[in-house]
């Protein structure tokens, strides 16, 4: 075998092994998710907190009325994030209605300060992008 044609075999070996060792790096990341307030001891904090989302849009959202006082339906994509602080971040809120959409961010900004989640024990903001039909 020429020299060349070893120095070639090595250069790819060496470019697939960076590879490798990046994906394992990646693999190894320890993330958390934002923790919604009383779901600190619970088993499955994802779950818990859907759960505690879902309780908090059928208690906080307050359905717009037109002139005639029917209420305003319609189907919405909210996009916020939970930053490092925990603080609730509405990025957009897209929908039909206007007045719906008014109502939606209203009630986003109803939820609570969470504990931020987590990359490698540092802070991390997140975002999460949720569909609702009112």
């Amino acid at each position: 075998m020429n020299f060349l044609k070893l120095k070639s075999i090595m250069k790819k070996l060496i470019v697939i092994t960076c590879f490798l060792l990046s994906g394992i790096g990646l693999a190894n990341a320890q993330q958390t998710s934002p923790i919604w307030p009383g779901c600190e001891n619970s088993e499955d904090i994802k779950k818990c907190f859907n759960q505690k989302l879902s309780k908090h849009v059928s208690k906080n959202y307050e359905y717009p009325k037109n002139d005639a006082g029917e209420y305003i339906r319609g189907k919405v994509t909210l996009s916020f994030d939970i930053n490092e602080n925990g603080e609730i971040v509405v990025n957009s809120i897209e929908g039909k209605e206007p007045e719906v959409n008014k109502a939606a961010r209203e009630m986003i900004k109803k939820i609570p300060e969470m504990e931020p989640g987590t990359l490698n024990g540092e802070a991390d903001s997140r975002t999460f992008t949720v569909p609702f039909n009112f």
